[in-house]
């Protein structure tokens, strides 16, 4: 008699499969890529194609020649940890910089643990986080090529702008008016990743994956609603040494990595209840890392983190049994 296997999540059901799923969420960053390479032209352009290269490449090589296995690259998992390492790193980032970060990406946080579905840590973040602790100045360097849409340009992310000023004893009205800030600005920015420009054209691919149903909103918006409640909590307090709820949502890589990578099936919960847990664990140690902590931005750190906790929230978060009566 064959004997019953269960496989790591996801578990899909339906006539969706993984290759579908991951092309949808493909087409939600669109947008995004769009934008960056209209933005700063071929310098997104060649990032984007070196990380999605570099990803399949990684995974063909190992799953071929190393694990013997089955290989998978078609299922566009690889492709997309390759556009989110692309969209997280400075513009200037060097070509070798990105492909040892998708080495680091795939050889290391997916293939490692067998491949899709087994990997405990979003791929594209640990691959990031590898880069900004082994190359800490090209990761912090948000200088603008000359050949963009931009002015060249050069200087910290409104993140680190506001990090700067304080460390100087600067209060943030006196940071905003220095540096012209404004929500409006905020929307559509000129330093920061490729990730970073635009609110909107993530918000579009939020919307998106919604209407496709790929994912489930509980997380990013049990994220953003903790971010507003908390630091909001704290801008009350003392509002000239705390940033404002808004502030928080629309800079850094916020929307980018509450809506594409803590959404991500593998590295998060499955139940609703689950989900929720999770996104308000991000939510509290992103504002925690942003407003004492030594980085301006925390949202990585923050999903790594809760990933290593998303085992013991399945556990305790489980769906009610079939045929089991409610109490």
């Amino acid at each position: 008699m064959k004997k019953l296997l269960v496989s790591p999540s996801p578990h899909i059901h339906g006539k969706e499969n993984t290759r579908n799923l991951m092309r949808d969420v493909v087409i939600a960053l669109l947008p995004t890529v769009a934008v960056s390479i209209y933005c700063f032209g071929l310098s997104a352009l060649k990032l984007a194609l070196v990380g999605v290269l570099a990803c399949v490449a990684v995974e063909y090589v190992i799953a071929k020649f190393m694990l013997k296995t089955k290989v998978t690259v078609c299922d566009y998992s690889a492709v997309i940890t390759g556009l989110l390492l692309a969209l997280n790193v400075p513009i200037n980032t060097p070509w070798w910089v990105l492909v040892i970060g998708s080495i680091v990406a795939i050889g290391v946080a997916k293939m490692t643990f067998g491949g899709l579905g087994q990997n405990l840590f979003n791929p594209a973040l640990v691959g990031r986080v590898f880069l900004l602790i082994s190359f800490p100045v090209i990761m912090t360097d948000w200088s603008v090529p000359a050949d963009t849409l931009f002015d060249a340009v050069s200087g910290s992310t409104p993140l680190g702008i506001v990090k700067e000023g304080l460390a100087k004893g600067l209060t943030l009205s006196q940071i905003y008016a220095e540096n012209n800030f404004s929500y409006a600005q905020m929307l559509f920015t000129r330093i920061g990743s490729a990730g970073e420009i635009s609110a909107i054209a993530l918000l579009l691919g939020f919307v998106y994956l919604l209407v496709r149903r790929v994912i489930r909103p509980h997380i990013t918006l049990s994220i953003w609603g903790t971010v507003i409640v908390f630091s909001g909590i704290l801008w009350l307090c003392n509002p000239e040494q705390f940033t404002d709820p808004i502030f928080n949502l629309l800079t850094g890589g916020m929307l980018l990595g509450s809506i594409f990578m803590a959404t991500d099936y593998v590295t998060s919960p499955m139940e609703p209840k689950g989900m929720i847990i999770f996104g308000v664990g991000i939510g509290i140690i992103t504002i925690l890392i942003r407003e004492f902590g030594a980085y301006p931005e925390g949202i990585s750190f923050a999903i790594l983190i809760m990933n290593a906790t998303v085992p013991l929230i399945n556990m305790f978060c489980k769906p009610k049994r079939f045929g089991k009566e409610a109490k």
